[in-house]
């Protein structure tokens, strides 16, 4: 089965944001004497949409509802100023995604961040133009660990999941790939999504492996 098309999550994968949205949700909870603590994060809060962590804070740790919307506009305000102060083109990447867009392959981002966020980072990372579309948390129902955002990314593509490849890091994120049907490479690290890297797993793939 031929490959045709590489779907990268972005925080984590093209960003090294996870940081950022730990860290600026963290400032706008600390108004109101709230946070989520680093193990709360990388075991359960990490991957998910503002949205759906402040339902859980609510849940877990009582963070009055009608806080919800206040938090996560100052939120998005400490996310913004980061990625201007932050967010810079990694050579990696670059190399990356304008090799495998000459190879001919299509290229799609599907996060589970708001589209203003997205579009800013990947201007600011210098990847947009290699990139046929991105989707966010806004273009579907259900954010990932549900697969729907995949899923819409291939439809829109006209492309069977058996002939994408997915790239993710984190639980939510490889969830969502598998459930989707699609082919995953999954990495640890900004650092892995590399040329070599994709190739060789789309390689393997084709040789089925």
């Amino acid at each position: 089965m031929k490959i045709k098309a590489v779907l990268f999550d972005m925080d984590g994968v093209l960003i090294e944001a996870k940081d950022w949205h730990y860290e600026a949700l963290n400032q706008a909870l600390q108004l109101f004497g709230y946070e989520i603590n680093r193990f709360e994060h990388l075991t359960s809060y990490d991957g998910l949409p503002t949205s759906m962590k402040l339902k859980k804070l609510t849940l877990e740790k009582g963070l009055p509802k009608q806080l919800h919307g206040f938090i996560n506009e100052m939120k998005q305000q400490y996310t913004v100023s980061m990625i201007q102060n932050l967010c810079r083109p990694r050579f990696n990447h670059e190399y990356a995604l304008s090799k495998l867009k000459s190879e001919g392959y299509r290229l799609a981002v599907g996060s589970n961040s708001i589209r203003m966020t997205i579009k800013m980072m990947m201007d600011y990372a210098k990847l947009t133009d290699y990139l046929e579309f991105m989707l966010s948390n806004q273009d579907v129902k259900n954010a990932k660990p549900d697969p729907e955002i995949y899923l819409t990314a291939m439809s829109r593509m006209g492309l069977s999941p058996s002939e994408c490849l997915i790239v993710e890091d984190n639980e939510n994120g490889i969830k969502a790939a598998k459930a989707s049907g699609a082919h995953l490479l999954a990495v640890k690290t900004v650092d892995e999504v590399n040329y070599d890297n994709i190739k060789n797993r789309i390689l393997e793939i084709e040789k089925g492996m």
